[in-house]
């Protein structure tokens, strides 16, 4: 996939995650932290999982250091939360900014857990980066909806179809 796809998709990335906080904007902190269902229990869980993965696929690609996996806990409200999306998000921008066509060949190694090492071209996990927040975008969506809240869509063909 070309780079301009792949500038493309993280457009589309952080597109959707600003029109998700807008829907998370209307809930109280106590609903944003309930522990509703789902792999990481709350809708905040959820979307820091969702921060740190992203930024934690950059890091594997050659970018800027995460460190240990952000924390729920260091998250305690939307505001919070936002904050440090805004923050990754520049950083992938910068990150993505800095690639050649050649970059995005590159194989690296990667590690997830105590897995085995395994191989990627850096194409290949800044896209996975894009498809594991949709993944977990729709499990936001099916949280808000247990609780009485229309998240809207976000999908690719509404992003391609928007106005301005």
């Amino acid at each position: 996939m070309p780079l301009r796809s792949r500038e493309r998709l993280l457009d589309y990335n952080h597109w959707a995650n600003g029109r998700l906080f807008l829907v998370l904007a209307e809930l109280t902190d106590e609903e944003f932290t309930r522990n509703v269902a789902g792999s990481y229990g709350s809708i905040r869980n959820t979307m820091v999982h969702l921060l740190s993965a992203e930024w934690g696929w950059i890091e594997r690609c050659g970018g800027p250091a995460r460190g240990a996996a952000l924390k729920a806990a260091d998250h305690p409200t939307l505001a919070s939360v936002i904050a440090r999306w805004q923050e990754i998000e520049q950083l992938a921008r910068e990150f993505l900014a800095s690639l050649t066509p050649a970059d995005l060949e590159r194989t690296v190694e990667w590690t997830l857990g105590d897995a085995p090492p395994r191989q990627s071209r850096v194409g290949d996990l800044l896209e996975h980066g894009v498809i594991h927040a949709v993944h977990h975008r729709g499990q936001v969506a099916l949280l808000l909806r247990m609780m009485g809240h229309a998240p809207g869509n976000f999908d690719l063909l509404f992003y391609d179809q928007r106005e301005g």
